[in-house]
């Protein structure tokens, strides 16, 4: 189930990217969340990486130059292409593994320097301990992830416990807890956020429900949404969507 969840949501690779410039548009905050993330950890101190859901490469492409290796793990055969062209940049070596999480990973343990999960840890939080043995003693896991109040503007008309209940699998309320059962020691840093959007721009809303389809359907037709959401903005003029997200850094 989690995995047609995710081919259907992810699967078209074109619009997951034209999704991305339409948050990054419509966000008031600008300063890009990798950029933030990236702060967090000593990338001199990184040679070896593996990213979990690396989709098509989305952070790698904010990561500079000259790794030893990065591998990126997905369940989607279509971003192994987007995601090793990047990784070819950044890296002397890549590899791409299809792997639907969570899984037992075959690789060695204390591997990497770097292990990051951006916007896909709530898909397979059972993956903690293969992520532990995977990290070098003075490694550090990297995770992004939303917050369980995303949702908080369409609850104003809908129920979507489906979509909580995904969420809540790992979220910016419960990650810390969750991360302490594995690593030793977590921090937390917060990028406080908000999707904006008038009602001249009720295309781009329609566009960024559309791609959370798969993930209302579970409990309200999208198409109701929808139509609900662009009533309220034309009404309103204006709506603000929390888009407030977390990122853990996670050592052993």
């Amino acid at each position: 189930m989690m995995q047609e969840l995710v081919i259907k949501s992810y699967g078209d690779l074109g619009f997951h990217k034209t999704i991305g410039e339409l948050i990054k548009e419509h966000s008031e905050n600008k300063e890009d969340i990798r950029e933030v993330a990236k702060r967090l950890v000593d990338l001199t101190r990184v040679h070896d990486i593996l990213d979990l859901g690396c989709g098509y490469g989305w952070f790698e492409e904010a990561m500079p130059s000259g790794f030893r290796s990065i591998v990126g793990i997905d369940c989607l055969d279509a971003n192994e292409q987007g995601f090793l062209s990047v990784a070819r940049k950044i890296a002397t070596h890549s590899a791409f593994k299809r792997v639907l999480l969570p899984a037992p990973i075959d690789m060695e343990a204390d591997t990497f320097d770097l292990i990051i999960s951006a916007y896909s840890l709530y898909f397979f939080p059972d993956v903690l301990p293969e992520v532990h043995r995977l990290l070098r003693p003075t490694g550090v896991f990297l995770i992004i992830t939303h917050s369980a109040s995303m949702m908080e503007e369409g609850e104003e008309f809908f129920d979507f416990s489906n979509v909580r209940q995904v969420i809540n699998n790992f979220s910016a309320e419960n990650g810390e807890h969750i991360l302490r059962q594995h690593f030793e020691l977590v921090t937390a840093t917060d990028y406080i956020n908000s999707l904006v959007f008038v009602k001249e721009e009720k295309g781009d809303l329609a566009k960024y429900i559309d791609f959370k389809r798969e993930f209302i359907s579970k409990d309200v037709s999208p198409v109701v949404v929808k139509a609900k959401m662009i009533h309220e903005l034309e009404t309103r003029g204006m709506m603000k969507f929390n888009k407030n997200d977390r990122i853990f850094v996670a050592r052993k």
